[in-house]
């Protein structure tokens, strides 16, 4: 019977001893983590400006750099009248795709390119770089919103030419159908149109082990996490100061509130985008020849009806980290054929 009793209290008692252990390094790891996070904002504030922008409070971030136009319109919403002055260059606007947890990093190659010459805006939605987490909702009237005052906020107007990637597609198409005085180009980055949503069995996803490794700080002890996971360490283009900044973003905007409430209403916002019919401008596209058959022709499809360009390009999804030479140069020629200089 003392046997048996032994037996039973280390069967009971192992498995108790084992989740404390491992309660306490979770909890001891979130713990250091949110020190840690709190410690790298101060050490690396943003680059650009913070504005109030989030419909439920927070900031959004707008790093904007390069030569500017026509002086800056007053406070308030933007007008038919500042957004169609033939005098004004064009502002690059850059929106990135899903999940991309450092947008001003992940951009910086292909629109450094562009500043010499043009005024450059990325905008991080809620959830991403050094904008906030928040609540609100992730339907593409509440995102565009976010952004279009964003972008107001920080002193930035139209004309605007998007560059939208991935995900981003849908809140240009919506952006072009609702305000198209405030547009006179997109140049899509591998973007998503609806009809691949709708056609394609392949939905985006998140995983939860990581959204869990990443909240609780545990994804700080995997060996080289950042340099084999964020696409533009990947191809080489961040300078090693800029690497050092950009994993501190990495290791605090992965699979956050905001990015999972995206993958929710992607179903919502694809319909939406797919019944308000083609854009009143052409939709110009470049797009990954490494990307699936569905993918490829619902972007040769939807660049034919719109009237846009299209250009296949042997590169992965992250096309700008991979042809940003090739990209800036042809959308220069796209831009000036619209006739915005």
């Amino acid at each position: 019977m003392k046997m048996k009793r032994i037996a039973v209290g280390i069967a009971v008692g192992v498995p108790v001893l084992l989740l404390a252990g491992l309660t306490f390094i979770v909890v001891s790891s979130y713990l250091e983590h949110r020190q840690l996070v709190e410690q790298e904002k101060v050490a690396y504030p943003a680059p650009g400006t913070l504005i109030a922008a989030g419909s439920n409070g927070g900031t959004l971030h707008v790093f904007a750099e390069g030569p500017t136009g026509t002086p800056a319109a007053a406070t308030g919403s933007a007008t038919q009248e500042n957004a169609g002055s033939a005098e004004r260059s064009p502002t690059l606007v850059f929106l990135s795709g899903l999940g991309t947890s450092s947008p001003y990093y992940d951009f910086k190659v292909l629109f450094e390119q562009f500043s010499p010459e043009y005024r450059v805006a990325v905008v991080e939605r809620a959830g991403y770089g050094w904008s906030d987490i928040t609540s609100s909702p992730r339907d593409l009237e509440t995102v565009l919103q976010e952004t279009r005052t964003a972008l107001q906020g920080a002193g930035e107007t139209p004309p605007y030419v998007l560059f939208p990637h991935s995900l981003a597609g849908l809140e240009a198409l919506f952006w072009a159908h609702h305000y198209p005085e405030e547009l006179h180009a997109i140049i899509g980055l591998d973007p998503l149109v609806p009809e691949y949503y709708q056609q394609s069995s392949n939905r985006a996803s998140l995983s939860r082990v990581v959204t869990v490794l990443a909240r609780t700080g545990l994804m700080r002890s995997g060996p080289n996490i950042f340099a084999s996971n964020f696409p533009a360490m990947l191809k080489g283009h961040l300078t090693a100061e800029d690497a050092q900044i950009a994993e501190t973003i990495f290791l605090r905007r992965t699979h956050t509130r905001n990015m999972w409430a995206e993958v929710a209403a992607l179903p919502e916002n694809s319909q939406v985008v797919s019944h308000q019919g083609l854009p009143s401008l052409p939709f110009h596209v470049f797009i990954s020849d490494e990307r699936g058959d569905v993918w490829k022709s619902s972007l040769i499809e939807f660049a034919e009806a719109s009237t846009g360009e299209y250009y296949l390009l042997d590169a992965g999804h992250y096309i700008h980290l991979d042809k940003p030479g090739f990209i800036a140069e042809t959308s220069r020629t796209l831009i000036e054929s619209a006739g915005l200089n």
